[in-house]
């Protein structure tokens, strides 16, 4: 046998042997195939699909796989309704949670339950908690006072103000309101204190958490 002959003999069976040992680790290891080429697979769970020299092998979004040769029957499932399903209920589900955050608010020792908005200003605020703070007296009808971090701010005139709103004035003032009345300065509300009695003129110690 003449020498290039040879040699390609050794060649090819290098390369069989290649394609055998890879194709081998694939379908029966349910490894990934070394030769292939990778291609994105979309409308289904599966992420990518590796074309193998003999095999196919589906790559699924929750690190699954699934290699089968390129003659069999194969059809990935689809994306599963349960799960979308479940992610959108679960979306809704955190905006209810978002809906119904409350804090304690303790005013001179005495504990009252805040509903907190689902803003941006309001979650940063609660981000910062627990907190103490000396409110001063303002207008006979409010506690107020300038604390030492700003707060992302989305104002609007609220027109009424409710006993019992907690308000953001400007960024970084924070006001307690313990009677109702119409206003047209601009505030970004916080919450509400539920049942909050009307104050006398005194400064506060209240604490939030």
């Amino acid at each position: 046998m003449k020498k290039s002959v040879k040699i390609c003999v050794i060649v090819f069976v290098i390369v069989f042997l290649v394609i055998l040992i890879d194709t081998i680790q694939a379908r029966i290891l349910d490894n990934r195939p070394i030769i292939k080429i990778v291609q994105d697979y979309n409308g289904s769970d599966v992420l990518k699909r590796d074309n193998g020299i003999f095999v196919y092998t589906y790559n699924f979004n929750n690190g699954d796989r699934v290699t089968v040769f390129k003659w069999e029957k194969y059809a990935p499932p689809e994306k599963s309704i349960n799960t979308v399903e479940s992610k959108n209920l679960d979306s809704e589900e955190n905006e209810k949670m978002e809906d119904n955050i409350s804090i304690n608010v303790s005013i001179n020792d005495k504990k009252y339950i805040a509903k907190i908005e689902n803003n941006e200003t309001a979650k940063s605020f609660i981000t910062q908690l627990p907190q103490e703070f000396n409110m001063q007296e303002l207008n006979g009808n409010e506690k107020y006072v300038y604390m030492n971090k700003s707060l992302p701010t989305n104002s609007e005139i609220p027109e009424h103000i409710e006993c019992g709103d907690i308000m953001l004035y400007e960024n970084n003032c924070l006001v307690i309101f313990y009677k109702s009345f119409d206003t047209n300065y601009r505030y970004t509300k916080i919450g509400h204190i539920e049942n909050l009695p009307q104050l006398d003129s005194d400064s506060i110690v209240a604490k939030f958490e």
